[in-house]
């Protein structure tokens, strides 16, 4: 096909039947491009997966193409195209792709589509343009990729993150009835919410009538700190369970007192033995009564 091509839809009709055409020729080039590179789409982990990735590719370029648009892959009929290069890039991310992995190996279909569309014969101008409208696309989709996998990679991290959250607030049976929370490190809000969480579903697990929270490894208690242990104090009162805290120490008592904080209404202890004696007279008292009650 020699001819002069100079409008969007003439582009995008031409390229559609060079992918009708030379379909698998595209395939073809663009798998050897990635392999030479060593950067698969998605980290495909055999040639088969590599090759259907870029079967699936090329085929939702002809469903976008088929609309008369090529600029960009922006529009309704290019979403079917959008949606498999994000899943492609997400199982990437997942994978341990790097960004640069991920987008390189939609770029290699730049070389591959302009390789093939050299072979048809277009004449030096008409070539160029399509080479440029092809360079757009191509750049297009490699820029969704790695947005998708700036995403994908954000969710990993985020879940890794509560996950380590998890680890890092154990609650452990102390004693029959009484449960602990030894907190180590920065309290914020996240780490608070996680720790009421897993404190109150504890105690309706353990049947804990005293809850121990240790801030011993906590480096320091400032307003925010202490209105975080006063909210977890309180979920755990509304529980039907008693809190202790422990590990006050001295300069922590200071920082408290300067702050105008008021744990008056809560017990404290200065270490977790000291709270874990006090906790178990209490859960003596507390059966002593049930009994003297029946």
């Amino acid at each position: 096909m020699a001819q002069a091509l100079t409008s969007e839809a003439e582009h995008a009709q031409w390229l559609l039947d060079l992918l009708t055409r030379k379909g698998a020729d595209v395939v073809d080039a663009w798998v050897a491009a990635q392999e030479r590179g060593s950067a698969t789409l998605g980290l495909a982990p055999d040639p088969r997966s590599l090759r259907a990735t870029a079967e699936s590719v090329v085929e939702a370029m002809r469903v976008g193409l088929a609309s008369g648009r090529v600029a960009e892959p922006a529009g309704p009929q290019y979403e079917g195209l959008r949606r498999l290069l994000a899943d492609t890039s997400s199982r990437g991310a997942h994978s341990g792709a790097t960004p640069t992995e991920t987008a390189t190996a939609v770029l290699t279909l730049r070389e591959a589509l302009h390789g093939v569309a050299q072979a048809e014969g277009l004449p030096g101008e008409a070539l160029a343009q399509v080479t440029l409208v092809l360079g757009r696309l191509v750049d297009a989709m490699a820029l969704l990729t790695f947005e998708t996998f700036v995403a994908g990679r954000q969710d990993v991290i985020d879940r890794q993150s509560m996950e380590l959250l998890e680890l890092s607030t154990p609650v452990v049976r102390l004693w029959d009835g009484i449960v602990g929370v030894p907190l180590v490190g920065t309290l914020d809000s996240a780490r608070t919410q996680v720790v009421m969480e897993t404190l109150l579903q504890a105690i309706v697990d353990e049947r804990a009538s005293v809850a121990i929270l240790d801030i011993t490894g906590v480096p320091t208690v400032d307003t925010l700190v202490a209105q975080h242990l006063l909210k977890t104090v309180t979920a755990t009162r509304l529980m039907g369970a008693d809190c202790i805290i422990s590990g006050i120490r001295p300069t922590t008592a200071q920082t408290i007192v300067q702050l105008g904080i008021d744990l008056t209404d809560i017990t404290t202890r200065s270490t977790l033995a000291d709270a874990l004696e006090t906790a178990i007279a209490r859960v003596d008292a507390l059966r002593g009564a049930a009994r003297d009650r029946r």
